[in-house]
């Protein structure tokens, strides 16, 4: 049988087959043992009598043998010869008052008496299953195999019951893994099937969301992609037309190639991110000569945009992270925040114990932003139209390097104005 099913059927009703043998196996043990004692004590009860019929009127003995024969009972005395001599031996170097022994291949019960003439052994043979206790056996044997049967029947129901979630289960996996979305399964019961079956549909939804999320990421992309590649082949068409100046094609040309490369670095790091062979180190870093480090690297361009870049660190800054990647961490921080500042307005980091954060008095957050802030593209498509975005992966690579130190980041609203990016790592 190959199907689930068909072999649920066949082990269940094995199974009860198995029982039902076992079940009359040992119901003929224990009657051919309960039979066997019975008929023990009633050749103890005889041996006595015929001893003691042996000792009061030896003449009778002749006609006591020829009526215990007739019962399929020996009476071995000690003029007993031949094989009823080597019994009655094996009986009495037994030692006990009773049993079975085994002469010749041959099993017997026996009982031994004393009497004024010397012992005497009264003996029979002992059949697999006496006669009088096949009607009991064979009744048990008749129920075991109507409770078979029975047991059979229910199988088929109870494998069909088993079988069908599985099934089931197995169609729509089938079904998701052709790429069809919306496919769920019915949970039935509190089981262990219907945790499956649970697990399955949280499994399917999850697919479903990355399946979107990877979609919409790609139409991010494209986009992304498209619009400074449209830009530098119209002016590279101008250029070769003469219709604008070099030097004017030639700025806008480097814009967009650096908004080009800025777009594939952060592409590369995110892949970087995501790959099994990524690591990084776990040791003391001292957060404010990182803060520092960022804020000279910024100053300039800070500077350009009318923006005061500052610094602010408190005691005992430092964390077990990776310094190449908290500087990393940083200079994501602080290029958004100099982005979306207007001329006038400032951007401080501040770092403390275990603690990275950047504050700006841009235009900040709305609250449903807030926990999808960091989501690929989210920030981006959202705003802009409105206020200038760089290249949508900045913040997703944030929060994919704090989680690979350890820490986390979370978004807020500053209630002075603009928004706050907090970056927690193990202290140091």
């Amino acid at each position: 049988m190959r199907t689930l099913r068909g072999r649920l059927f066949a082990t269940l009703a094995a199974a009860a087959v198995g029982a039902a043998v076992l079940t009359v196996a040992l119901a003929a043990f224990l009657v051919r043992a309960q039979v066997e004692r019975q008929a023990l004590r009633a050749l103890e009860r005889r041996a006595r009598a015929a001893a003691a019929v042996a000792s009061a009127d030896p003449a009778a003995l002749a006609r006591l043998r020829a009526f215990l024969a007739r019962q399929g009972d020996v009476l071995l005395g000690p003029d007993a010869t031949g094989p009823g001599a080597l019994l009655r031996e094996a009986a009495l170097a037994a030692g006990d008052g009773s049993g079975a022994l085994e002469v010749a291949g041959r099993r017997f019960l026996f009982a031994v008496a004393a009497s004024d003439a010397g012992p005497y052994v009264l003996a029979r043979r002992a059949r697999s299953l006496p006669a009088d206790a096949r009607p009991l056996v064979l009744a048990v044997a008749l129920a075991g195999l109507v409770g078979a049967g029975l047991a059979g029947a229910l199988a088929y129901p109870l494998a069909r019951r088993l079988s069908r979630p599985i099934g089931r289960l197995a169609e729509a996996t089938a079904a998701v893994a052709e790429g069809r979305s919306g496919v769920r399964v019915e949970v039935e019961g509190e089981d262990e099937l219907a945790a499956l079956a649970r697990s399955f549909n949280r499994m399917a939804a999850d697919l479903e969301a990355a399946r979107e999320a990877e979609r919409s990421f790609l139409l991010s992309v494209s986009h992304e992609l498209r619009t400074p590649l449209t830009a530098i082949g119209g002016y590279a068409e101008a250029l070769r037309d003469g219709a604008v100046e070099p030097s004017s094609a030639g700025e806008v040309i480097g814009r967009e190639a650096e908004r080009l490369r800025r777009l594939v670095e952060d592409l590369l790091d995110l892949a970087r991110l995501g790959r099994p062979g990524f690591s990084v180190r776990a040791e003391p870093v001292d957060l404010a000569a990182a803060a520092r480090e960022v804020e000279g690297r910024y100053r300039t361009q800070a500077e350009g945009f009318g923006v005061a870049l500052s610094t602010v660190t408190a005691a005992g800054a430092r964390a077990v992270a990776d310094h190449d990647r908290v500087v990393q961490v940083l200079s994501n921080l602080v290029e958004n925040a100099l982005r979306v500042t207007p001329a006038g307005g400032r951007v401080a980091i501040e770092v403390g114990p275990g603690l990275l954060r950047v504050r700006d008095t841009g235009p900040g957050l709305a609250p449903q932003d807030l926990p999808r802030a960091f989501d690929r593209f989210y920030l981006h498509d959202r705003y802009r139209g409105e206020r200038p975005v760089g290249s949508g992966l900045g913040l997703a690579i944030v929060r994919e390097l704090a989680r690979a130190m350890g820490g986390d980041v979370v978004a807020a609203d500053d209630p002075g104005g603009g928004a706050v990016f907090e970056v927690r790592l193990p202290e140091a």
